[in-house]
């Protein structure tokens, strides 16, 4: 495994990787699991360096059945999946008009950027403001009530409408003093 920059932490049996551990690949992947004879075998999970996983249940080194699940939590399925197909607005303006060019962030699907309620964040259907936990159309229309799990989906991954500083501040310098 030294030669091919991939690593094991587990158990052995006869030399050979046996029962449960992790083993990683050159590329940071992570299989964490159980092996049998030197291959994964029985249930395991994939973890990629993007954060997103497969859980799936292995027989002499191939999956059989499993699970993709993205690193934003999103479960790909098989069937019925409706994620970036015709009905789908999620990737809408980069299928009709390209990809920008390198450089150039596309946030959203409009451009210019829609501006954001102070306080509130841009759940893709409308204005979230968490105090309220309420989703109002961009008319400002009652749409719904946020349950925890879409408010902890808004908070963590949609735009919002004030900034925050993140990364270095040199010695000395705190953000308050700026």
């Amino acid at each position: 495994m030294e030669f091919m920059d991939s690593s094991y932490d587990g158990d052995y049996n006869n030399g050979r990787m046996e029962g449960t551990g992790e083993y990683t690949l050159p590329t940071h992947t992570r299989y964490v699991g159980e092996m049998k004879d030197g291959m994964f075998h029985g249930k395991g999970v994939l973890h990629f360096p993007n954060g997103s996983q497969y859980e799936g249940t292995w027989e002499k080194g191939i999956c059989k059945e499993g699970k993709y699940t993205f690193s934003d939590g999103l479960e790909y399925k098989e069937t019925d999946w409706d994620y970036c197909d015709g009905k789908d607005r999620r990737f809408y303006s980069e299928r009709c008009n390209g990809l920008k060019p390198a450089g150039e962030s596309q946030l959203t699907d409009r451009d210019p950027l829609r501006a954001i309620p102070d306080g509130c964040y841009d759940s893709g259907d409308g204005f979230y403001d968490p105090s309220t936990r309420v989703v109002k159309d961009y008319d400002c229309n009652f749409l719904r009530n946020a349950d925890d799990q879409e408010h902890e989906w808004i908070v963590r991954t949609c735009r919002k409408s004030w900034d925050e500083f993140i990364g270095h501040c040199p010695r000395g310098n705190t953000l308050e003093e700026k």
